[in-house]
């Protein structure tokens, strides 16, 4: 019987090893996976390329990963934003590796990832420092930059609900990057505020299809879960 429900936050994050990509979940501290990066905190990996929205805020979630020295690089559209005291600091000191990307194009190297595409070319980019060092091409008299696909080791993500066979749905914008990156990783590990029956989502609400997801932990969320259909 399929069940990718884990019972422990130290068996959702087993494997994880140091050096990996993490791909991680959330715009700004929407659909962010909280319970996981604190999870990936105790697990211990370092040596981390994270790939995110921003860069973290305050010191707690992904700013307290950097803080604890266990990230090398960051892949983001926005490192700098309100809070982002964490980063600035260890970026200024030379101590964290940065890599600026459009976030439409962000989103698209990780979409590329999961539909198997090498590679792209986008208009986004062309002609500014983002651009120096990378193919060019021209399609209908506009330049275009070549953009290798984002595939990631693991990714992190928060769902609202999610069955025993790991199919997922997501709250308004809580949405965001968690789908792409759940089809993106070679490990996706998933904290659902809700846990419904085998049956409970109605296949046409389900975003995300358990084939894309290894591991779900229950993380409920602060209100009674309702019992049924997506729509409770």
């Amino acid at each position: 019987m399929i069940d990718k429900f884990v019972t422990s936050m130290e068996e959702a994050m087993a494997g994880i090893r140091d050096g990996a990509v993490v791909l991680l979940g959330g715009f700004g501290m929407v659909g962010q996976p909280d319970a996981l990066i604190d999870g990936l905190i105790a697990q211990g990996a370092k040596d981390l390329t994270v790939v995110a929205n921003n860069a973290g805020t305050g010191h707690t979630g992904l700013a307290r990963l950097m803080e604890l020295g266990r990230v090398r690089r960051v892949i983001c559209s926005f490192p700098r934003s309100a809070g982002s005291v964490v980063f600035e600091a260890l970026y200024s000191a030379g101590q964290i590796e940065l890599e600026i990307v459009p976030q439409g194009t962000l989103a698209e190297r990780m979409r590329a990832a999961g539909a198997g595409i090498p590679a792209f070319f986008t208009p986004t980019g062309a002609g500014t420092r983002l651009a120096e060092g990378k193919e060019t091409r021209e399609f209908d008299g506009r330049t275009h930059v070549l953009e290798n696909a984002l595939p990631g080791d693991v990714a992190l993500i928060e769902a609202w609900r999610a069955d025993r066979f790991g199919n997922l749905t997501f709250r308004e914008s809580a949405r965001n990057f968690n789908p792409i990156m759940a089809m993106a990783a070679r490990l996706t590990i998933v904290q659902t505020q809700h846990a419904v029956f085998a049956g409970g989502l109605h296949p046409e609400v389900i975003v995300t299809p358990g084939i894309f997801v290894d591991r779900v932990l229950h993380v409920p969320y602060a209100m009674p879960v309702e019992k049924g259909g997506e729509n409770a």
